[in-house]
């Protein structure tokens, strides 16, 4: 689940940083998104690069769910009495909340996003728009619905983001105990600076900065 994890939170980064280039402009973001599709030609296929790097998400997102319902399956046969008493219930409910129903959210946000702006099946300008008109017509004032469904998404992406880094560090035994503070700080400062980016860009479609 760490390694997974560490894979999604690298594209997450990536992906956080080419969707900022659409305050550029239309031309600097089209040429990206072109530019994704592009890379490596003409020694490789066009696409190829983006769709290697589109299994290899796939893979590990998949690895990451199992790797979910493994570990809660190994809890339960470990422990099949529950406790007498919990403590820090109520960080243990934060993080079993965040991370399962979390973890669902996220994963038919995902799904959302790609027919949306990936694939343009649920995009009112459709699939063959260029991408920087995809993004201004998705978040169109009045489908400020939309922007809503994004904000909260994106939010619980953050969430789930700053529980795991902290998770991953430890399961990876990169982490001592007097470290702790140090790592949760890190964590809470690299989520929050993706769920920023990633929220930017449909807020200020919203309200008309970008047009």
């Amino acid at each position: 689940m760490a390694v997974t994890g560490a894979i999604l939170v690298l594209f997450l980064i990536a992906h956080a940083i080419g969707n900022l280039k659409v305050f550029l402009g239309r031309e600097d973001f089209d040429h990206y998104s072109h530019w994704l599709r592009s890379v490596g030609e003409p020694a490789i296929p066009h696409r190829t690069f983006l769709t290697a790097m589109e299994v290899v998400l796939t893979v590990a997102v998949l690895l990451h769910i199992w790797a979910a319902i493994s570990l809660a399956r190994q809890a339960r046969q470990a422990r099949p009495v529950r406790y007498a008493a919990r403590p820090k219930a109520h960080e243990n409910r934060y993080a079993t909340h965040v991370m399962r129903y979390g973890g669902i959210v996220v994963l038919l946000f995902v799904i959302w996003h790609l027919l949306d702006l990936t694939f343009g099946a649920v995009n009112p300008k459709g699939g063959d728009a260029q991408p920087y008109d995809k993004v201004i017509a998705d978040f169109d004032p009045s489908r400020w619905y939309i922007t809503l469904f994004y904000v909260v998404a994106v939010i619980l992406v953050g969430l789930h983001l700053r529980h795991g880094l902290f998770s991953a560090v430890q399961t990876l035994g990169w982490g001592r105990q007097r470290r702790y503070p140090a790592v949760r700080l890190a964590a809470d400062v690299v989520a929050a600076l993706l769920v920023i980016g990633f929220v930017s860009v449909p807020v200020m479609v919203t309200i008309g900065v970008l047009n």
